[in-house]
């Protein structure tokens, strides 16, 4: 390019740089070539930076047209590089969006595998520990009465085991089952001794909710009556089935009080340094075999009950009981 272009030539070439710069703006294809494009025009080094440098051969009144004509065209080309690049980050969106679009009426192509409940799988495996042992599965209504679900067990209605076991009461002689113990009552008044059963199911009771506690949960209850069955029975029943599900946790046994067992005996296992409660067992007390006219002098008989929640929480090292009813799949995935 001279070095002595005239008014009228840098004006040409101003147009030519806008005609140009148009074009190559419009057919770029990505935010790269842009800036190449910009820094090409616009740039310190670019083409119009070196036509305004042409402008020291002009005289004083011709300066301010070219300036003024340079500055629309700089104006005009930011302006247009501006418009593309906003249209090419649109256009890649569009691109995204029609790529990740979900149809949602579409037919699924697959869903996820699922599996079992930890409390359902807790309780089957106790479930097969005692069919093992030579017991089979009973079970009752959850919706029960009165007589069933304390005074056949040896809980009359003034009797204070009744504040242990507060429960929702559905009017009338009804109410929601407090432990699976019903289920033996059931079970004796149909079938003769021996018996070997295990009852599992859902219990209430109006506990408070926390960490180890819930009004809603899960119970088993084992039950045996024999001829000649004694206390060493039932404490060699138990620790084989702690063994068989907890391995080498410690076990101890403390004396304890059941209106439905004599004598009665709650079950600890040692859990993270501390003894946690996960049984309550006893001889069936003499007065619940009369109630079902059996001879206690002939046939006796034990009882255990455990909640399933505590089993699963030692076994899977839960700490908060909560979790297990949350149905929070991050939880549940775990299993």
């Amino acid at each position: 390019m001279s070095s002595t272009l005239s008014l009228k030539q840098l004006i040409k070439e101003l147009e030519i740089l806008e005609s140009d710069a148009a074009k190559e703006i419009a057919a770029s294809k990505d935010s790269e070539s842009i800036e190449k494009l910009r820094l090409g025009f616009l740039g310190k080094k670019g083409k119009l930076s070196i036509l305004l440098g042409e402008m020291k051969n002009l005289s004083s009144d011709e300066r301010p047209l070219i300036g003024q004509r340079a500055n629309i065209l700089k104006t005009q080309l930011q302006d247009l590089i501006k418009e593309k690049l906003e249209f090419l980050k649109t256009q890649a969106l569009n691109q995204i969006l029609i790529k990740e679009t979900i149809d949602v009426t579409a037919p699924p192509t697959g869903a996820p595998q699922g599996h079992r409940h930890p409390l359902i799988t807790t309780t089957e495996q106790i479930l097969d520990l005692f069919l093992g042992l030579g017991y089979q599965v009973s079970e009752g209504p959850e919706i029960e009465n009165d007589y069933y679900n304390f005074e056949a067990l040896n809980i009359p209605p003034d009797h204070p085991a009744r504040d242990m076991q507060d429960t929702f009461y559905l009017g009338g002689e009804y109410l929601l089952r407090t432990h699976t113990s019903p289920v033996q009552i059931r079970c004796l008044e149909k079938k003769k001794p021996p018996v070997r059963i295990v009852s599992p199911g859902r219990v209430y009771r109006r506990d408070a909710v926390d960490a180890t506690h819930s009004p809603v949960f899960h119970q088993v209850e084992v039950l045996a009556i024999d001829e000649g069955l004694d206390f060493s029975h039932l404490r060699g029943t138990v620790l084989a089935f702690l063994k068989a599900f907890f391995g080498d946790l410690p076990i101890r046994f403390r004396a304890s009080y059941f209106p439905f067992t004599e004598p009665s005996a709650e079950v600890d296992v040692q859990w993270r340094g501390k003894w946690l409660e996960v049984m309550g067992c006893g001889m069936v007390d003499p007065a619940v075999l009369e109630e079902l006219e059996l001879d206690p002098e002939r046939w006796s008989g034990f009882a255990a009950g455990l909640g399933v929640e505590r089993f699963c929480m030692v076994r899977h090292g839960v700490d908060d009981i909560r979790k297990l009813y949350t149905s929070d799949l991050r939880f549940l995935e775990q299993f």
